[in-house]
Parts: C-alpha cells; structure tokens; sequence
C-alpha cells in the first residue's frame, strides 16, 4: 500500500524559503512519476510540479517557474520541494502525489495522480 507523508510546512514571511518533503513508502520510489499540488481556501487544486526519472523529466508551473525546485532521493524515497522568493499567494495546503503506473509522459493533471499525502500547510505572511 502506497504511503505518502509531507513534511515541512509553516508560517514564513514574504520573500523567505521552506523546503518540504514527501516520504514514500509502498512500492519502488523511483519508477513512478511524482508531483507537488497545492489547494488555497475556496479554491481548486492546482498543479505545482512534477518529476519522473523517464528522460529525468520535471515541469513546473509558470507560477512557481524559478523559485521552486522539485528533486527526489531514491535511497531515502523522498521527494522535496524548495520554494524560495516565497510570496503570500504561495499559501495553501501542499500535497504530494504519486502516479499509479509507470508512464513515458509526465502527468501534470490532479487526476493522473492516484496516491495523495495528507497535505502540509504553508503560509506566507506579507
């Protein structure tokens, strides 16, 4: 049974850095694409990044494009996001999410994703 489990989340200030992880335990880490959402109050999920090992491939969204990096540790099935330049529209529960097959294309949809995390709240105060 895939379990994710998000980490990191906080209060910072404007212009300030967190990094947040996402430990995986379940089935083989590596083989799957990986992706960080993130949902404000009364709004959608949206799209923040994502990663796969299949042509290293990563997106992000124009959002964030510049000041957050998505990265993974096999050895540690762990999968980080560095967000810096932090702004207060960045607020918003973050989820981490896995693909349920292995796929040649990065989905970049909520939908693609079937594994979730609870979800770890950052704020950015101005």
């Amino acid at each position: 049974q895939v379990q994710l489990v998000e980490s990191g989340g906080g209060l910072v200030q404007a212009g300030g850095s967190l990094r947040l992880s996402c430990a995986a335990s379940g089935r083989t880490f590596r083989n799957y694409a990986m992706a960080w959402f993130r949902q404000a109050p009364g709004k959608e999920r949206e799209f923040v990044a994502a990663t796969m090992r299949f042509r290293v491939s990563t997106s992000y969204a124009d959002s964030v494009k510049g000041r957050f990096t998505i990265s993974k540790d096999g050895a540690k099935n762990t999968l980080y996001l560095q967000m810096s330049s932090l702004k207060p529209e960045d607020t918003a529960v973050y989820y981490c999410a896995q693909a349920p097959l292995v796929t040649s294309f990065l989905p970049l949809q909520a939908a693609e994703y079937n594994y979730w995390g609870q979800g770890t709240q950052v704020t950015v105060s101005s």
